[in-house]
Protein backbone atom coordinates (compact mmCIF):
# COMPACT_ATOMS: atom_id res chain seq x y z
CA UNK A 1 0.00 0.00 0.00
CA UNK A 2 1.02 3.56 -0.22
CA UNK A 3 0.86 6.46 2.36
CA UNK A 4 -1.63 8.94 1.33
CA UNK A 5 1.50 11.36 0.73
CA UNK A 6 2.97 9.07 -1.38
CA UNK A 7 -0.23 9.03 -3.33
CA UNK A 8 -0.55 12.41 -3.66
CA UNK A 9 2.96 11.97 -5.24
CA UNK A 10 1.78 10.13 -7.72
CA UNK A 11 -1.58 11.10 -8.91
CA UNK A 12 -1.38 14.98 -8.67
CA UNK A 13 -0.45 16.37 -11.96
CA UNK A 14 -1.11 19.80 -11.89
CA UNK A 15 1.48 22.80 -12.53
CA UNK A 16 4.16 22.71 -9.28
CA UNK A 17 3.52 18.69 -8.33
CA UNK A 18 6.11 16.12 -9.07
CA UNK A 19 4.13 14.20 -11.65
CA UNK A 20 2.59 16.99 -13.29
CA UNK A 21 6.46 18.29 -13.55
CA UNK A 22 7.32 14.26 -14.33
CA UNK A 23 4.26 14.49 -17.40
CA UNK A 24 5.01 17.85 -18.94
CA UNK A 25 8.91 16.23 -19.78
CA UNK A 26 6.30 14.14 -22.44
CA UNK A 27 4.86 15.25 -25.99
CA UNK A 28 1.42 13.88 -24.99
CA UNK A 29 -2.01 13.51 -28.21
CA UNK A 30 -4.76 16.10 -27.49
CA UNK A 31 -6.53 15.62 -30.76
CA UNK A 32 -7.22 13.19 -33.91
CA UNK A 33 -6.22 15.52 -37.28
CA UNK A 34 -9.39 14.66 -38.81
CA UNK A 35 -10.91 16.43 -35.89
CA UNK A 36 -9.50 19.95 -37.38
CA UNK A 37 -10.63 19.24 -40.86
CA UNK A 38 -14.16 21.19 -40.04
CA UNK A 39 -13.57 22.95 -37.08
CA UNK A 40 -10.70 26.16 -36.54
CA UNK A 41 -10.71 25.59 -32.98
CA UNK A 42 -10.83 22.66 -30.34
CA UNK A 43 -10.69 23.40 -26.48
CA UNK A 44 -8.32 20.93 -24.72
CA UNK A 45 -7.45 19.74 -20.97
CA UNK A 46 -4.40 18.82 -20.21
CA UNK A 47 -1.70 18.45 -17.06
CA UNK A 48 -4.92 21.19 -15.25
CA UNK A 49 -4.81 23.57 -17.93
CA UNK A 50 -7.52 24.25 -20.21
CA UNK A 51 -6.11 25.26 -23.68
CA UNK A 52 -7.23 25.86 -27.35
CA UNK A 53 -5.72 23.96 -30.07
CA UNK A 54 -6.50 26.46 -33.47
CA UNK A 55 -5.26 26.64 -36.89
CA UNK A 56 -5.09 30.03 -38.33
CA UNK A 57 -5.23 31.29 -42.03
CA UNK A 58 -1.83 30.12 -43.07
CA UNK A 59 -2.40 26.58 -42.26
CA UNK A 60 -0.37 26.95 -38.68
CA UNK A 61 -1.26 25.29 -35.63
CA UNK A 62 -1.48 26.66 -32.53
CA UNK A 63 -1.98 25.63 -28.58
CA UNK A 64 -2.63 28.27 -26.36
CA UNK A 65 -4.20 29.02 -23.38
CA UNK A 66 -7.86 29.10 -23.35
CA UNK A 67 -8.68 32.64 -22.02
CA UNK A 68 -7.56 35.64 -23.60
CA UNK A 69 -5.39 37.74 -21.04
CA UNK A 70 -7.01 41.03 -21.42
CA UNK A 71 -10.88 40.36 -20.15
CA UNK A 72 -10.95 36.33 -19.85
CA UNK A 73 -13.14 35.56 -22.91
CA UNK A 74 -12.67 32.28 -24.30
CA UNK A 75 -10.68 31.57 -27.48
CA UNK A 76 -12.75 28.52 -28.27
CA UNK A 77 -14.63 31.78 -30.08
CA UNK A 78 -11.15 32.78 -31.20
CA UNK A 79 -11.33 33.87 -34.97
CA UNK A 80 -8.62 32.88 -37.12
CA UNK A 81 -6.43 35.05 -38.91
CA UNK A 82 -3.54 34.93 -41.62
CA UNK A 83 -1.30 34.70 -38.91
CA UNK A 84 -2.47 33.63 -35.55
CA UNK A 85 -6.19 33.79 -33.64
CA UNK A 86 -8.03 36.92 -33.11
CA UNK A 87 -10.25 37.09 -29.81
CA UNK A 88 -13.92 38.24 -30.63
CA UNK A 89 -14.00 40.40 -27.36
CA UNK A 90 -11.70 43.60 -27.99
CA UNK A 91 -10.16 41.93 -31.11
CA UNK A 92 -6.59 41.19 -29.68
CA UNK A 93 -4.22 38.31 -31.74
CA UNK A 94 -2.35 35.98 -30.55
CA UNK A 95 0.33 34.04 -32.27
CA UNK A 96 1.37 30.23 -31.65
CA UNK A 97 3.78 31.38 -29.68
CA UNK A 98 1.74 33.27 -27.42
CA UNK A 99 3.25 36.63 -28.88
CA UNK A 100 0.43 39.43 -28.69
CA UNK A 101 0.37 40.63 -32.28
CA UNK A 102 -2.34 43.21 -32.20
CA UNK A 103 -4.39 45.41 -29.76
CA UNK A 104 -6.73 47.19 -32.22
CA UNK A 105 -8.20 50.58 -29.38
CA UNK A 106 -5.20 50.42 -27.95
CA UNK A 107 -2.92 50.35 -30.89
CA UNK A 108 -5.10 53.67 -32.43
CA UNK A 109 -5.19 55.43 -28.93
CA UNK A 110 -1.56 54.93 -27.81
CA UNK A 111 0.19 54.27 -30.85
CA UNK A 112 3.91 54.63 -29.68
CA UNK A 113 2.85 52.71 -26.40
CA UNK A 114 3.38 49.16 -27.20
CA UNK A 115 1.52 48.13 -24.66
CA UNK A 116 1.17 44.96 -26.83
CA UNK A 117 4.74 43.84 -26.34
CA UNK A 118 4.19 43.99 -22.79
CA UNK A 119 1.57 40.92 -22.84
CA UNK A 120 1.82 37.49 -23.69
CA UNK A 121 -0.31 34.49 -23.31
CA UNK A 122 1.06 31.32 -22.87
CA UNK A 123 1.74 29.11 -25.78
CA UNK A 124 2.40 25.55 -26.34
CA UNK A 125 4.55 23.90 -28.96
CA UNK A 126 2.16 21.50 -31.75
CA UNK A 127 3.57 18.29 -34.07
CA UNK A 128 1.54 15.93 -36.00
CA UNK A 129 2.58 12.25 -36.32
CA UNK A 130 0.33 9.26 -38.27
CA UNK A 131 -2.67 11.44 -38.10
CA UNK A 132 -2.64 13.03 -34.12
CA UNK A 133 -1.98 16.27 -33.14
CA UNK A 134 0.78 16.25 -29.99
CA UNK A 135 1.29 18.65 -27.45
CA UNK A 136 4.21 19.85 -25.16
CA UNK A 137 4.51 21.67 -22.20
CA UNK A 138 7.35 21.52 -20.55
CA UNK A 139 10.52 23.33 -20.61
CA UNK A 140 12.64 24.16 -23.38
CA UNK A 141 13.92 22.50 -25.25
CA UNK A 142 11.45 20.50 -25.80
CA UNK A 143 12.82 16.58 -27.10
CA UNK A 144 11.69 15.42 -30.25
CA UNK A 145 8.43 13.70 -30.83
CA UNK A 146 8.75 9.68 -30.74
CA UNK A 147 8.85 7.95 -33.71
CA UNK A 148 7.07 4.54 -31.78
CA UNK A 149 6.28 2.53 -34.60
CA UNK A 150 2.23 2.65 -35.28
CA UNK A 151 2.72 6.04 -36.08
CA UNK A 152 5.13 5.83 -38.62
CA UNK A 153 4.72 2.74 -39.76
CA UNK A 154 4.01 1.85 -43.65
CA UNK A 155 0.90 -0.74 -45.16
CA UNK A 156 -1.23 0.01 -42.76
CA UNK A 157 -5.29 1.25 -42.63
CA UNK A 158 -5.08 3.68 -38.84
CA UNK A 159 -8.25 4.31 -37.10
CA UNK A 160 -8.35 6.92 -33.62
CA UNK A 161 -10.61 6.11 -30.90
CA UNK A 162 -11.65 8.50 -27.75
CA UNK A 163 -13.05 8.86 -24.67
CA UNK A 164 -12.96 11.11 -21.13
CA UNK A 165 -12.73 8.85 -18.35
CA UNK A 166 -13.48 10.46 -15.42
CA UNK A 167 -11.24 8.88 -12.98
CA UNK A 168 -7.47 9.81 -12.38
CA UNK A 169 -4.82 8.54 -14.79
CA UNK A 170 -3.19 5.94 -12.31
CA UNK A 171 -5.68 3.61 -11.50
CA UNK A 172 -5.85 3.21 -15.46
CA UNK A 173 -2.00 2.77 -15.91
CA UNK A 174 -2.02 -0.03 -12.90
CA UNK A 175 -4.16 -1.71 -15.11
CA UNK A 176 -1.92 -2.28 -17.87
CA UNK A 177 0.14 -4.09 -15.32
CA UNK A 178 -2.15 -6.37 -14.12
CA UNK A 179 -2.50 -9.75 -15.90
CA UNK A 180 -4.89 -11.60 -14.38
CA UNK A 181 -7.60 -9.55 -14.27
CA UNK A 182 -8.32 -10.85 -17.40
CA UNK A 183 -9.67 -13.71 -16.91
CA UNK A 184 -11.82 -12.27 -14.07
CA UNK A 185 -12.66 -9.26 -15.89
CA UNK A 186 -12.59 -10.00 -19.60
CA UNK A 187 -14.09 -13.51 -19.51
CA UNK A 188 -15.57 -14.44 -16.20
CA UNK A 189 -17.60 -11.47 -15.44
CA UNK A 190 -17.94 -11.22 -19.45
CA UNK A 191 -19.99 -14.32 -19.46
CA UNK A 192 -21.94 -12.76 -16.91
CA UNK A 193 -22.84 -9.96 -19.19
CA UNK A 194 -23.14 -11.99 -22.05
CA UNK A 195 -26.01 -13.98 -19.86
CA UNK A 196 -27.80 -10.79 -19.38
CA UNK A 197 -27.84 -9.78 -23.02
CA UNK A 198 -29.12 -12.94 -23.57
CA UNK A 199 -26.62 -14.24 -25.74
CA UNK A 200 -24.98 -17.08 -23.73
CA UNK A 201 -23.01 -17.90 -27.18
CA UNK A 202 -20.79 -15.52 -27.11
CA UNK A 203 -19.32 -16.90 -23.80
CA UNK A 204 -15.81 -17.41 -23.68
CA UNK A 205 -13.64 -20.19 -21.71
CA UNK A 206 -12.46 -18.91 -18.52
CA UNK A 207 -7.93 -19.44 -18.82
CA UNK A 208 -6.22 -19.81 -15.94
CA UNK A 209 -2.89 -17.57 -15.42
CA UNK A 210 -0.40 -19.89 -14.30
CA UNK A 211 2.38 -17.83 -14.10
CA UNK A 212 3.16 -13.86 -14.49
CA UNK A 213 6.01 -12.09 -14.83
CA UNK A 214 7.68 -8.30 -15.96
CA UNK A 215 10.71 -7.27 -16.97
CA UNK A 216 12.35 -3.66 -17.07
CA UNK A 217 13.18 -2.79 -20.68
CA UNK A 218 14.72 0.27 -22.54
CA UNK A 219 11.24 1.92 -22.93
CA UNK A 220 9.13 0.38 -20.23
CA UNK A 221 8.33 -3.06 -19.10
CA UNK A 222 7.63 -6.21 -20.76
CA UNK A 223 4.36 -7.81 -19.80
CA UNK A 224 3.98 -11.57 -19.46
CA UNK A 225 1.96 -14.48 -18.94
CA UNK A 226 1.72 -18.52 -18.63
CA UNK A 227 -2.00 -19.61 -19.14
CA UNK A 228 -3.46 -23.30 -18.33
CA UNK A 229 -1.37 -25.43 -20.58
CA UNK A 230 1.24 -23.17 -22.01
CA UNK A 231 4.95 -22.83 -20.86
CA UNK A 232 7.43 -20.54 -21.47
CA UNK A 233 7.79 -21.01 -25.37
CA UNK A 234 4.55 -19.82 -25.78
CA UNK A 235 4.42 -16.17 -26.79
CA UNK A 236 2.33 -14.73 -24.02
CA UNK A 237 5.35 -15.59 -21.86
CA UNK A 238 8.41 -15.58 -24.92
CA UNK A 239 7.17 -12.28 -26.48
CA UNK A 240 4.95 -10.83 -24.11
CA UNK A 241 3.68 -6.67 -24.34
CA UNK A 242 4.71 -3.83 -23.58
CA UNK A 243 3.79 -0.91 -20.93
CA UNK A 244 5.73 1.90 -22.28
CA UNK A 245 6.57 4.78 -19.81
CA UNK A 246 5.47 7.16 -19.09
CA UNK A 247 1.85 6.24 -19.96
CA UNK A 248 0.97 3.74 -23.41
CA UNK A 249 0.61 0.02 -23.61
CA UNK A 250 0.95 -1.59 -26.58
CA UNK A 251 -1.53 -3.92 -27.23
CA UNK A 252 -3.67 -6.09 -29.74
CA UNK A 253 -1.57 -8.67 -31.70
CA UNK A 254 1.01 -8.11 -35.53
CA UNK A 255 -1.70 -7.54 -37.82
CA UNK A 256 -4.12 -5.70 -35.34
CA UNK A 257 -1.49 -4.02 -33.23
CA UNK A 258 -3.05 -0.78 -30.73
CA UNK A 259 -1.78 2.04 -28.75
CA UNK A 260 -3.88 2.79 -25.54
CA UNK A 261 -2.98 6.21 -24.30
CA UNK A 262 -3.83 7.69 -20.58
CA UNK A 263 -3.13 11.47 -20.77
CA UNK A 264 -4.18 13.14 -18.08
CA UNK A 265 -6.53 16.23 -18.23
CA UNK A 266 -6.60 17.02 -14.63
CA UNK A 267 -6.34 14.76 -11.32
CA UNK A 268 -9.79 13.45 -12.24
CA UNK A 269 -10.40 12.80 -15.64
CA UNK A 270 -8.36 11.00 -18.47
CA UNK A 271 -8.49 11.37 -21.51
CA UNK A 272 -8.06 7.99 -23.78
CA UNK A 273 -6.70 7.65 -27.17
CA UNK A 274 -7.16 4.45 -28.62
CA UNK A 275 -4.74 4.36 -31.79
CA UNK A 276 -5.29 1.28 -33.68
CA UNK A 277 -3.46 -0.19 -37.06
CA UNK A 278 -5.40 -3.06 -39.13
CA UNK A 279 -3.20 -4.72 -41.77
CA UNK A 280 -5.81 -6.45 -43.85
CA UNK A 281 -6.50 -9.98 -45.10
CA UNK A 282 -4.46 -10.40 -48.29
CA UNK A 283 -6.15 -9.50 -51.18
CA UNK A 284 -8.23 -6.81 -49.35
CA UNK A 285 -6.44 -2.90 -51.21
CA UNK A 286 -5.46 -0.60 -48.42
CA UNK A 287 -6.86 2.94 -48.92
CA UNK A 288 -4.21 5.88 -48.36
CA UNK A 289 -5.14 7.71 -46.14
CA UNK A 290 -3.82 11.32 -45.47
CA UNK A 291 -3.47 12.11 -41.98
CA UNK A 292 -6.81 14.23 -41.85
CA UNK A 293 -8.58 11.27 -43.43
CA UNK A 294 -7.78 8.94 -40.60
CA UNK A 295 -11.26 7.99 -38.94
CA UNK A 296 -12.24 9.74 -35.46
CA UNK A 297 -14.72 8.09 -33.36
CA UNK A 298 -15.84 8.11 -29.36
CA UNK A 299 -16.54 4.84 -27.00
CA UNK A 300 -19.28 5.14 -24.38
CA UNK A 301 -18.01 5.36 -20.80
CA UNK A 302 -20.64 2.96 -19.08
CA UNK A 303 -22.56 3.72 -16.06
CA UNK A 304 -25.41 3.09 -14.48
CA UNK A 305 -29.14 3.52 -15.76
CA UNK A 306 -31.75 5.91 -13.95
CA UNK A 307 -32.56 2.71 -12.15
CA UNK A 308 -29.19 1.97 -10.94
CA UNK A 309 -29.00 -1.01 -13.50
CA UNK A 310 -25.66 -1.73 -15.26
CA UNK A 311 -25.87 -0.69 -19.54
CA UNK A 312 -25.07 -4.38 -20.29
CA UNK A 313 -24.70 -3.50 -23.87
CA UNK A 314 -21.78 -1.31 -23.17
CA UNK A 315 -20.12 -4.05 -21.02
CA UNK A 316 -19.75 -6.76 -23.76
CA UNK A 317 -16.11 -5.71 -24.76
CA UNK A 318 -12.47 -5.36 -23.06
CA UNK A 319 -12.72 -1.29 -23.12
CA UNK A 320 -16.54 -1.54 -21.55
CA UNK A 321 -15.52 -3.62 -18.46
CA UNK A 322 -12.30 -2.29 -17.84
CA UNK A 323 -13.64 1.26 -17.65
CA UNK A 324 -16.19 0.44 -15.25
CA UNK A 325 -13.46 -1.15 -13.02
CA UNK A 326 -11.27 2.07 -13.12
CA UNK A 327 -14.26 4.52 -12.13
CA UNK A 328 -15.69 2.38 -9.44
CA UNK A 329 -12.52 2.65 -7.15
CA UNK A 330 -12.83 6.30 -7.17
CA UNK A 331 -11.81 9.78 -8.43
CA UNK A 332 -8.56 9.06 -6.99
CA UNK A 333 -8.25 5.40 -5.55
CA UNK A 334 -7.20 5.57 -2.04
CA UNK A 335 -3.90 3.36 -2.34
CA UNK A 336 -3.63 3.85 1.83
CA UNK A 337 -6.46 0.73 1.97
CA UNK A 338 -5.39 -1.75 -0.49
CA UNK A 339 -3.26 -4.99 -0.07
CA UNK A 340 -1.18 -6.10 -2.97
CA UNK A 341 -0.28 -9.57 -3.79
CA UNK A 342 2.00 -11.48 -5.40
CA UNK A 343 -0.90 -10.53 -8.87
CA UNK A 344 0.44 -7.03 -8.54
CA UNK A 345 4.52 -7.27 -8.65
CA UNK A 346 4.03 -5.35 -11.77
CA UNK A 347 2.11 -2.76 -10.27
CA UNK A 348 4.95 -2.18 -7.46
CA UNK A 349 7.67 -2.22 -9.85
CA UNK A 350 5.87 0.32 -12.57
CA UNK A 351 5.59 2.47 -9.20
CA UNK A 352 8.98 2.10 -8.77
CA UNK A 353 9.80 3.46 -12.12
CA UNK A 354 7.82 6.49 -11.69
CA UNK A 355 9.35 7.56 -8.44
CA UNK A 356 13.19 6.77 -10.23
CA UNK A 357 11.53 8.94 -13.31
CA UNK A 358 10.19 11.83 -10.27
CA UNK A 359 13.89 11.45 -8.86
CA UNK A 360 15.52 12.09 -11.98
CA UNK A 361 13.55 15.37 -12.82
CA UNK A 362 14.21 17.15 -9.31
CA UNK A 363 17.76 16.13 -10.07
CA UNK A 364 17.21 18.11 -13.66
CA UNK A 365 18.00 14.95 -15.39
CA UNK A 366 16.07 14.01 -18.10
CA UNK A 367 13.41 10.61 -17.36
CA UNK A 368 12.81 7.90 -19.27
CA UNK A 369 12.06 8.10 -23.11
CA UNK A 370 12.47 11.87 -22.88
CA UNK A 371 14.82 11.30 -26.58
CA UNK A 372 17.50 14.21 -28.30
CA UNK A 373 18.09 12.24 -31.16
CA UNK A 374 16.35 13.36 -34.10
CA UNK A 375 18.11 11.03 -36.74
CA UNK A 376 15.81 7.72 -35.12
CA UNK A 377 13.41 7.97 -37.10
CA UNK A 378 11.30 4.67 -35.91
CA UNK A 379 11.48 3.02 -32.56
CA UNK A 380 9.73 -0.86 -32.54
CA UNK A 381 7.77 -2.30 -29.56
CA UNK A 382 7.11 -6.24 -30.27
CA UNK A 383 4.02 -7.49 -29.68
CA UNK A 384 2.20 -11.13 -29.90
CA UNK A 385 1.04 -12.35 -33.27
CA UNK A 386 -1.68 -14.18 -31.49
CA UNK A 387 -1.94 -13.70 -28.16
CA UNK A 388 -4.27 -15.63 -25.33
CA UNK A 389 -3.86 -19.18 -26.82
CA UNK A 390 -4.52 -17.48 -29.83
CA UNK A 391 -7.41 -15.03 -29.62
CA UNK A 392 -7.74 -11.81 -31.45
CA UNK A 393 -5.00 -12.89 -33.74
CA UNK A 394 -7.58 -12.22 -36.75
CA UNK A 395 -8.87 -8.97 -37.81
CA UNK A 396 -13.06 -9.48 -38.70
CA UNK A 397 -16.15 -9.54 -36.85
CA UNK A 398 -15.51 -11.31 -34.01
CA UNK A 399 -12.45 -8.93 -33.05
CA UNK A 400 -15.36 -6.24 -32.58
CA UNK A 401 -16.45 -8.18 -28.99
CA UNK A 402 -12.88 -7.60 -27.59
CA UNK A 403 -12.26 -3.86 -27.65
CA UNK A 404 -13.73 -0.24 -28.72
CA UNK A 405 -13.10 -2.49 -32.32
CA UNK A 406 -17.08 -2.64 -31.50
CA UNK A 407 -17.24 0.48 -32.37
CA UNK A 408 -14.85 0.15 -35.34
CA UNK A 409 -15.42 2.26 -38.95
CA UNK A 410 -12.54 0.21 -40.28
CA UNK A 411 -13.59 -3.20 -39.66
CA UNK A 412 -17.13 -1.97 -40.66
CA UNK A 413 -15.24 -1.12 -43.87
CA UNK A 414 -13.42 -4.24 -44.29
CA UNK A 415 -15.87 -6.33 -43.61
CA UNK A 416 -17.78 -4.76 -46.65
CA UNK A 417 -14.61 -5.17 -48.94
CA UNK A 418 -14.97 -9.03 -47.91
CA UNK A 419 -18.68 -10.21 -48.04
Amino acid sequence: MLSEEQNQRLTRVGLDTPMGELLRRYWHPIAAASQMTERDTLPIRLLGEDLVLYRDLSGTYGLITARCPHRSMSLVYGIPEKCGLRCPYHGWLFDERGTCLEQPYEDTENPEGRFKDSITTPAYQVAESGGMFFGYLGPDPAPVLPPWDLFVMDGVMREVCFAVVPCNWLQIMENSLDPVHVEWLHQYMRNYVMDKLGTPEKKRERQSHQKVGFDEFEYGIVKRRILEGETEADEDWAVGHPVVFPNYLKSGSVNTPAFQIRVPMDDENTAYWWYRCFTPESGVPIKPQAPEEIPYYTAPVPQLDNTGLPQWDILDNNSGQDIVAWITQGRITDRSVEHLGRSDKGVVLYRKMLEDALAAVEKGEDPKNVFRDPSVNRIDLAVEKAKLKGRAGKIGRGARTGNTTKYSPILKELDRATD
